[in-house]
């Protein structure tokens, strides 16, 4: 249970589409509307915000030194600038919350230090687009002071858009991204080539979507839900001389595999580097 003394107060720099999910369930569950700082450049975002009744501004100002909870929703190149901009408004219980894909901890601990000792209350996170649905992946990551009740918070936050699990380091988040941040992608990419290949085969382009979204979220179901290994489940599809079999057999002479892993290695690789691009 968070042990809060008073509401919980937030801040959201950047103020996009994953603020936005992540608002939807903390307003009027963890806190009021008017609890609820934005800091975005972009008019027509802070005034669907306005309309939800948050505060909002345009540019970091001293505002911001009211907010308890300060989650950072910026792309990984404004990181440094931004978070430059919000450190003379850090304070000790300050906790930062950062969704940007590639810059490490001790980077965003480095660049809101107070009289040069880093701020060491920082989570990383890393959720992804389904989190818009409520259906989200989150990895979290936190830096060795940062308290169990501010875990907590973190936990609050994200699981009101998924699932989440802890990892220990920012080379696991990394790895994280390459799985659930970027996952989504992948598997868009695998339905898209699914619904082509029905349509080669003279289904319609309707009739191959709707097999292939219940397909996928049918088998994904079924995966989750049953205790048997994924090994045994793909077993108990695939006859032997089969019609599954004839399919993975082609999967399997062309390496498909090892071709999921190289391109989750090049997903981690390019996140490191963004660490050192933008740190």
């Amino acid at each position: 249970m968070i042990n809060e003394k008073h509401t919980l107060t937030f801040a959201f720099i950047g103020g996009g589409n994953m603020a936005s999910a992540l608002s939807a369930g903390l307003i009027g569950k963890r806190c009021a509307a008017s609890d609820v700082l934005v800091i975005d450049p972009v008019e027509t975002v802070r005034q669907r915000w306005q309309d939800l009744g948050t505060q909002t501004a345009a540019t970091v100002t001293e505002q911001l030194a009211q907010q308890r909870i300060w989650i950072v929703a910026v792309k990984p190149q404004h990181m440094k600038e931004v978070l430059l901009q919000c450190q003379p408004y850090v304070k000790d219980d300050t906790l930062i919350i950062s969704v940007a894909a590639g810059i490490a901890a001790q980077n965003i601990a480095q660049w809101l230090a107070q009289h040069g000792k880093p701020h060491q209350r920082v989570i990383r996170a890393m959720p992804n687009t389904p989190a818009f649905i409520g259906c989200g992946a989150t990895g979290l990551m936190a830096l060795a002071a940062v308290e169990p009740n501010d875990k907590l918070i973190a936990e609050t936050v994200f699981k009101t858009v998924g699932e989440f699990v802890w990892v220990d380091n920012d080379q696991a988040i990394d790895a994280v991204t390459a799985l659930s941040g970027s996952g989504p992608a992948y598997v868009f990419l695998f339905l898209e080539a699914l619904i082509a290949g029905a349509v080669h085969q003279g289904l319609s382009p309707e009739q191959a979507r709707k097999l292939a979204f219940a397909t996928l979220s049918g088998a994904t179901e079924l995966a989750a839900l049953s205790p048997l290994p994924l090994s045994h489940l793909r077993d108990n599809v695939t006859s032997k001389g089969g019609t599954t079999a004839a399919a993975l057999d082609v999967f399997n002479q062309n390496g498909f595999s090892e071709l999921v892993q190289k391109a989750m290695d090049a997903a981690q690789h390019r996140a490191a580097e963004l660490a050192q691009e933008f740190s």
